[in-house]
């Protein structure tokens, strides 16, 4: 019987063996990448080509050649050609990537802070899944968060209950994912009752200033309307299908609106503000188009252009006598006029 001896690589010259060394070093930014496509394509819609090019810093031939490794690996990804997308299929499971500390605060204070105390309604199932989440972090991070977790709050401006339009919520979300027409009747903003049906194509859901609000085709008003969930008196979805135009989007939707309604006419806005509140004006971003200008005596001039005067002249008198109005002179006068109507309802006693 003939015992092997112990195992003795062949000698190689020192050139040869330095080249193989770098030719069998492990690709970890190629893992890190290909990990980083997994986690994108899986879990949201919209990743192409081009997106995931430009998300992880390569050229269009890299993420295809990544994608072949996929392929090679046996990852049942596809292309989705209704949305023009990379997905991977649903009933493939692959592990979370580990999340760093400030990752992992962030989503604690998503999930627990504004979904778990359900600050905007309708997201608490967000503090579920921040709970099966942590139960899948390193033992060092659930450590460090533990404690942080009373050392960090979030705390939101008050919001309409979610009671009594939970069923609003769920009839427009199901609308939406269906592509179903709704057939509602809604109550005006000035509380005029109305008993008229009408149908409406919702395009998104939007949380913005306390309330959510769905966005869509009015068909009794031929245009693009945003809705209060909590005014709806009668809600429900048809058969009747329909499509969102490819050219809508919330953004342009919104457009320089001071935050939700858009006006038919845009302003340039300049305000002047005193020393007592020039800082905690220029410290807060207020709108995408603002500009701020310091002036030597402390004060501030701030600029910006909106579409429409019906929101910011409530925001410019919430200021009370620490802001003028500089231009337009339409908003001067709306300011004007309201403030005379304050000074006179207080006055009347």
């Amino acid at each position: 019987m003939t015992t092997a001896g112990p195992y003795r690589p062949a000698k190689k010259n020192a050139q040869a063996t330095a080249g193989a060394a770098v030719a069998d070093a492990p690709d970890y930014a190629r893992l890190h990448r290909i990990l980083k496509i997994i986690s994108l394509i899986q879990g949201q819609k919209g990743w192409n080509v081009s997106r995931l090019a430009a998300e992880c810093g390569v050229t269009q031939r890299s993420i295809y050649r990544d994608l072949e490794l996929l392929e090679g690996a046996g990852i049942p990804y596809f292309y989705d050609t209704e949305h023009k997308c990379y997905q991977i299929r649903r009933d493939y499971f692959m592990p979370p990537v580990d999340l760093t500390l400030d990752e992992a605060l962030a989503m604690v204070a998503l999930g627990e802070h504004v979904g778990g105390q359900e600050q905007i309604p309708f997201t608490k199932p967000a503090n579920r899944a921040m709970a099966k989440i942590r139960s899948r972090l390193p033992e060092r991070i659930r450590r460090e968060l533990e404690g942080m977790d009373s050392h960090v709050a979030i705390k939101l401006a008050a919001s309409i209950s979610p009671h009594g339009i939970s069923d609003v919520y769920e009839m427009a979300r199901s609308a939406i994912l269906s592509r179903r027409t709704l057939r509602c009747r809604y109550d005006s903003a000035s509380g005029t009752k109305s008993d008229e049906s009408f149908f409406f194509r919702p395009y998104a859901l939007f949380f913005q200033q306390r309330a959510w609000y769905v966005v869509g085709h009015h068909q009794s008003r031929k245009a693009i309307r945003s809705l209060k969930l909590n005014r709806f008196t009668d809600i429900e979805v048809t058969d009747v299908p329909y499509e969102v135009p490819g050219s809508f989007s919330l953004k342009k939707h919104l457009g320089n609106a001071w935050r939700m309604i858009r006006g038919s006419k845009s302003h340039d806005i300049e305000l002047r503000f005193d020393v007592e509140f020039s800082e905690t004006i220029a410290d807060t971003h207020w709108h995408d188009t603002q500009e701020i200008v310091w002036h030597d005596d402390g004060s501030i001039t701030f600029r910006c252009k909106v579409d429409g005067l019906e929101e910011i002249v409530w925001w410019v008198l919430s200021m009370g006598p620490h802001c003028k109005v500089n231009a337009p002179k339409e908003l001067a006068q709306k300011v004007l006029e309201l403030a005379e109507g304050m000074v006179k309802q207080h006055s009347e006693r």
